[in-house]
């Protein structure tokens, strides 16, 4: 069985009930995890902990908060008291590793899926997409990889700047990838807006990434997470996975091998009051 999963964010407890209740069997299965594998919640070294010790059955992309931990690491910014103890484990190393070689988009050709944890940037398509992965990723893998990622947070990049050359490509890629939700009609990304697309926002000129007008096709679905404002939602064309574990919501898995769609979902009480 190939399962996807939303966001875990440390929800170690709740992640664990819904591998029980989809009957998960490591040496059988693989799962698919749309990123923000920790950060803020309660057991977010158990969540690593586990992951790496199951790797052989993963595939995974990096979220937001997956870069937060390699940002601590390295020093760029300042950790946070559930990141400590993964950084305070002897094993701490070796998941850095682990965790630095993954991309940031996944594809099955045959399975018709591709998976970006907060989707595939609206200038763009599979190939430009691919492409792009592949340097950000060479990019994470590198000896320099610290200095890189100092300068990717250091500005928001809400357009993609044919002339802009290759920093600002790779930050518009990297936000695009990990941290959009709304964009113009136009393909720009907007990075303030964090709630649901109500009609507040959209009288704004705003709308989700995956509505935008010029989008360029994906023929694959897109899995994403990301946008626990949003929550689980499906469409011909897209699957957000994300429906809030992390403040009490629920953690979403979706069958991808086989053509019922099966979603299946368990409670996070384990996480943060909704503020």
């Amino acid at each position: 069985m190939i399962w996807a999963i939303g966001d875990l964010q440390g929800c170690y407890d709740s992640f664990r009930l819904l591998l029980e209740r989809i009957g998960f069997e490591p040496d059988r299965d693989t799962l698919w995890l749309a990123g923000d594998l920790v950060n803020r919640g309660p057991k977010s070294r158990e969540v690593l902990e586990y992951l790496y010790s199951i790797r052989h059955s993963l595939r995974v992309v990096l979220g937001n908060h997956d870069i937060a931990l390699l940002a601590a690491w390295w020093g760029i910014k300042k950790s946070n008291p559930t990141l400590d103890p993964i950084l305070a484990d002897p094993r701490v190393e070796e998941w850095i590793e682990w965790l630095r070689s993954q991309p940031f988009v996944q594809v099955d050709l045959d399975l018709g899926y591709v998976m970006a944890h907060a989707g595939i940037p609206p200038e763009f398509g599979l190939g430009s997409s691919l492409h792009y992965n592949r340097i950000l990723t060479r990019r994470l893998r590198s000896e320099r990889a610290p200095e890189w990622l100092r300068a990717m947070m250091d500005k928001n990049e809400d357009h993609f700047d044919p002339l802009g050359g290759d920093l600002q490509h790779e930050r518009y890629m990297l936000a695009g990838f990990t941290r959009m939700r709304f964009c113009s009609r136009d393909g720009w990304l907007d990075f303030d807006q964090k709630g649901p697309p109500t009609p507040k926002v959209r009288a704004k000129g705003l709308m989700p990434w995956f509505e935008c007008p010029v989008r360029k096709p994906v023929e694959e679905k897109i899995l994403f997470g990301h946008w626990s404002t949003l929550g689980y939602f499906e469409n011909d064309a897209v699957c957000c996975l994300d429906s809030g574990c992390l403040w009490r919501g629920k953690l979403t898995a979706k069958r991808l091998d086989t053509e019922d769609c099966t979603i299946v979902q368990v409670p996070c009480p384990e996480g943060i009051a909704p503020r």
